[in-house]
């Protein structure tokens, strides 16, 4: 097995504050192995983000190959009760060296 540790950031580009509620994640291993995780916020909070404010958290996920990689989404909520998927871009999950 493989572990690795990433950072995210999120900025709020919104006129209010939001609150991240929960995430969905599908992790991808070479052999096209997926894995979906679904939880209530990240690292054991849901952070509400000022307007023009960031959250950053560092998180890990562990594979059964060198190389793999993750998105998904975050489901945040607006003062006013409204909720919205806010998409996690596609990234790499790889041992140092291995891409070039």
């Amino acid at each position: 097995s493989y572990a690795f540790a990433y950072t995210i950031t999120i900025t709020n580009q919104r006129e209010l504050p939001v609150r991240l509620l929960s995430r969905h994640w599908i992790i991808t291993d070479q052999n096209n192995k997926i894995e979906e995780v679904r939880g209530n916020g990240v690292v054991g909070q849901q952070p509400l983000i000022a307007p023009g404010a960031s959250y950053q958290y560092s998180s890990g996920a562990v594979i059964h190959t060198e190389t793999g990689d993750m998105k998904g989404s975050y489901t945040m909520q607006c003062q006013s009760g409204t909720q919205f998927d806010a998409p996690i871009p596609l990234f790499v999950l790889a041992v140092p060296h291995m891409l070039h």
